[in-house]
């Protein structure tokens, strides 16, 4: 009985494995504005749907760090679904308070920008595999506005 179970193991996880996914890639972060209250960060997530029929997107959830530290975390609930057979674009604004920033803003040091690395869970309700989470991480240099970008 136990040798049965294990063969109907291997074969589900032969077929779940075969069961095409969407693909997904996280453009670089940039500077979008600049409030009273913070500043806003903002990344483009693109996202390819394989299948012919829409997939609704349950969340997305991300986390946010600059300079080795985590400035921002949270989750957009429902942000929308995917086209079917085509790539779909969803913007990822990330607000960033000023008492963070004016911290950073001391290591950023002469050339004026920061590293920082975005980690993204993309979670979509697949037909018969249910919620898939597609993780994904960028990483890279934010450069920071200088008083000339701003005027």
């Amino acid at each position: 009985m136990a040798q049965m179970m294990d063969k109907a193991k291997g074969f589900l996880a032969e077929k779940v494995a075969g069961v095409k996914k969407p693909e997904a890639d996280l453009s670089d972060m940039s500077v979008k504005s600049v409030g009273r209250d913070g500043a806003t960060l903002g990344g483009r997530l693109d996202v390819r749907n394989p299948y012919s029929h829409t997939i609704p997107i349950c969340e997305i959830s991300y986390s946010l760090k600059l300079a080795g530290r985590e400035v921002a975390s949270g989750t957009m609930p429902d942000p929308g679904s995917l086209a079917g057979d085509d790539t779909t674009s969803l913007d990822l604004p990330v607000k960033v308070p000023y008492d963070f920033l004016v911290s950073l803003v001391k290591d950023a040091g002469r050339d004026w920008d920061l590293d920082y690395e975005m980690r993204v869970g993309l979670t979509v309700d697949l037909p018969v595999l249910g919620n898939f989470t597609l993780p994904l991480t960028k990483a890279g240099e934010l450069k920071l506005p200088t008083l000339s970008d701003m005027f």
